[in-house]
């Protein structure tokens, strides 16, 4: 069944190219969540299209067509586009594979959409990268259910700050064991999004590795290594 959509909310992922003068174009809309479009014609010179579909900038994105053949027919830019630049670029591409990488195709995810477009922000107007993306990804993971809940023991009862605890994916925090292990503190941090401690990050950043490790497989994330590299130059 064909569909038509006017004026969703949206940020383009990625663009690459289609035939002779196309684009692909991976998009992240509130409500509809992430999608490829096709952007006919968007690569001739002078093409309307082809100044607006850029990451980063808030737009609205019209389309029409059946599943995997959508069809992007106007792109209109919001205002207020943010100008990322070196370590807070790459940081924002690196953000954009996490959704490519793990949002199904067509799911809604409209409170993670506000949370994309406030990382963004974050990262367009913050020095400090590292609390935005372990926001995020804890953000990100939680949405989409592979998060289970840090304030709590997985079988019930508080947690002590004081105390070292594990964590088992698919169960949540678990009684300390000889693998990794987290602080109460930190991980009642995580829980409430307070990453105003160091050990809140070094830990919190251990701890969304594991996860993203797990639910990515075993094709690494291209931006992440490349921030790797950056960091050791």
């Amino acid at each position: 069944m064909s569909e038509r959509v006017d004026g969703d909310p949206a940020f383009v992922l990625h663009t690459r190219p289609w035939r002779e003068t196309s684009l692909i174009v991976d998009i992240f809309s509130r409500h509809h969540g992430r999608l490829g479009l096709v952007a006919r014609g968007a690569r001739r010179a002078g093409a309307a299209l082809k100044t607006r579909l850029i990451p980063f900038q808030p737009l609205t994105l019209s389309w029409f067509g059946k599943s995997q053949l959508r069809t992007l027919h106007a792109a209109e830019w919001q205002g207020g586009g943010l100008m990322l630049r070196g370590h807070a670029l790459m940081c924002g591409f690196y953000l954009n594979e996490l959704l490519l990488r793990l949002l199904p195709d067509g799911d809604a995810h409209e409170a993670l959409f506000d949370h994309y477009a406030l990382a963004l922000a974050d990262l367009n107007a913050r020095p400090e990268v590292e609390p935005v993306l372990r926001r995020f990804e804890l953000d990100l993971l939680s949405e989409l259910g592979y998060a289970q809940s840090l304030g709590h023991l997985a079988a019930g009862g508080e947690l002590d700050p004081e105390a070292r605890y594990g964590y088992e994916i698919g169960t949540g925090v678990i009684p300390a064991t000889h693998a990794t292990r987290y602080s109460g503190r930190t991980l009642l941090a995580l829980a409430a999004r307070d990453f105003s401690q160091p050990v809140t990050l070094a830990e919190g950043k251990i701890l969304m590795r594991t996860l993203l490790a797990h639910y990515l497989g075993d094709k690494p994330l291209a931006t992440r290594q490349l921030l790797i590299d950056l960091q050791k130059l």
